[in-house]
């Protein structure tokens, strides 16, 4: 019987030719089954409701803040339910922070991370040697009064950003039965010090997303160094861009190792699917150690299985960026994910980012962010 399947991931190398490589290879073994991948945008990635792409796709590469809004209205498939009770406990065993973890809310396990991501550090190591780059966000600070230090500026990654700091400085965070984001002391430290970087900035930075970041600072002929963004391991490669990037693990805040947010993407299948089993096998093929460790991660994925982080060919071929921003990714928090929370996300940045480029109060950031989420939780 012949299987042809649509799927949708999105446009940049790590979440394209990965998954497309990988579905290659599951072709030649199983003739008669395709799938025809097509691509979005990141911000649709991060924003477009899954409901409407299970409808029209087999296959779904999602973020995980969706599982709540899965797991309510059932447009995808619980995929313990579909795969082998081993496989999953592998899965829950070798994930790479809490990527697995991530896409099960209430026992309803939305998709299968088959990628992994947190902020991390990025600098070019042509021109900031090991021991110049900053272990703190003093040093940080002082590096960037040399105009050599950028970041990701567009509201949703200053979002991101905000929530990681907060953590990291023992903020009170989404807390249950309370209607603030977090703690006003720890908000308005975080806020502050946002914008003392910012300050020491190109202004520019507000317009770049995590990918633009990438691209400037590989080829720019100032910036250096980036203290966190989201990685991209494509950069770390060989001729993927004009310089090569090193990754390692984020400078110290409050004392601590910063608990970026988590992010990375999952492998997910539409409940309205005509081929649920052959869709299930794919997944588990994909999301496979050995299949994350090779196939996937040889063609620019930035796999979610741990067998991939600790693999020396993995680390050899992309300036260990694996082995080197581990102990962040495994840091890393994980973002609330109840069904309304997408509301939250794609509407607090921007007054982020108004704060960070201007000269409001933080107090008032605050109280807006707080209205937001109470009525994201409404939903």
């Amino acid at each position: 019987m012949s299987v042809q399947l649509k799927g949708i991931t999105w446009g940049h190398s790590r979440g394209f030719t990965s998954i497309v490589g990988v579905t290659q290879r599951y072709a030649e073994l199983h003739p008669g089954f395709d799938i025809t991948w097509h691509k979005r945008s990141l911000t649709e990635f991060e924003s477009k409701p899954i409901d409407q792409l299970a409808a029209e796709y087999d296959l779904l590469i999602i973020d995980h803040p969706w599982a709540g809004f899965a797991a309510a209205h059932n447009v995808l498939l619980p995929l313990d339910e579909w795969l082998d009770a081993d496989y999953m406990a592998d899965q829950r065993a070798n994930s790479v922070g809490q990527s697995c973890a991530s896409y099960d809310f209430d026992g309803f396990q939305s998709a299968l991370a088959i990628d992994a991501a947190s902020p991390v550090a990025v600098w070019r190591p042509d021109r900031l040697s090991a021991d110049a780059v900053p272990s703190t966000f003093d040093e940080v600070l002082e590096l960037a009064k040399q105009g050599v230090v950028a970041f990701a500026g567009t509201p949703q990654y200053l979002l991101m950003d905000f929530i990681g700091l907060c953590n990291t400085a023992g903020g009170r965070l989404f807390a249950p039965g309370e209607e603030h984001v977090v703690d006003r002391a720890t908000g308005v430290r975080v806020l502050e010090d946002m914008r003392r970087l910012a300050r020491l900035c190109d202004p520019a930075v507000f317009e770049w997303s995590t990918i633009e970041l990438h691209e400037r600072l590989a080829k720019s002929d100032t910036l250096s160094y980036c203290p966190w963004v989201y990685g991209y391991v494509n950069y770390s490669r060989r001729g993927y861009a004009e310089h090569a990037l090193k990754a390692g693990n984020v400078p110290a805040y409050a004392g601590r190792l910063v608990t970026g947010v988590l992010g990375g993407t999952g492998l997910a299948i539409s409940a309205g699917t005509r081929h649920p089993r052959e869709a299930a096998d794919f997944v588990a093929y994909a999301a496979s150690g050995e299949v994350q460790r090779t196939l996937f991660a040889d063609n620019g994925g930035q796999p979610g299985h741990r067998a991939a982080w600790l693999d020396e060919e993995c680390n050899r071929t992309t300036l260990d960026f694996f082995a080197d921003t581990l102990e962040t990714l495994d840091a890393s928090y994980m973002r609330p994910r109840y069904s309304g929370y997408l509301t939250f996300q794609d509407n607090a940045g921007g007054f982020i980012q108004d704060f960070v480029r201007g000269d409001g109060a933080a107090e008032a950031v605050l109280d807006q962010l707080d209205a937001l989420y109470v009525r994201s939780r409404e939903q």
